[in-house]
C-alpha cells in the first residue's frame, strides 16, 4: 500500500466519521475520533453488506457513504449499550 492510498484510506476515514457523528449526536469526534470512527465503521459495512447482498459501487463517493453507514451502525450500538 502507497503513501497515496494510505493518505486516501485517512482522509475517507476522517469524513466518514464526522458525517456519522453529525447524523448520530450531532457534532463531530475531532480529526482523531473522526478518523478511528470512519475506518471502524469501514470494517463493519465492509463486512456486513456483502453477507446482506447489497453493493454501494466503487469509487472515492461510494466508500465514503459504505464507511459513513458502517459508522452511524457503529456509533447507534455504542449508543445502545452505553444506555443499557
Amino acid at each position: 500500500m502507497g503513501i497515496e492510498s494510505i493518505v486516501v484510506f485517512l482522509i475517507v476515514g476522517a469524513i466518514a466519521g464526522w458525517l456519522a457523528g453529525l447524523i448520530v449526536s450531532g457534532f463531530g469526534f475531532g480529526l482523531i475520533g473522526n478518523m478511528v470512527i470512519g475506518i471502524i465503521g469501514a470494517f463493519i459495512a465492509g463486512v456486513l453488506f456483502p453477507y446482506l447482498g447489497v453493493s454501494i459501487g466503487s469509487g472515492i463517493i461510494a466508500a465514503i457513504i459504505h464507511s459513513t453507514i458502517g459508522a452511524v451502525i457503529l456509533l447507534v450500538l455504542i449508543r445502545v449499550i452505553k444506555q443499557a
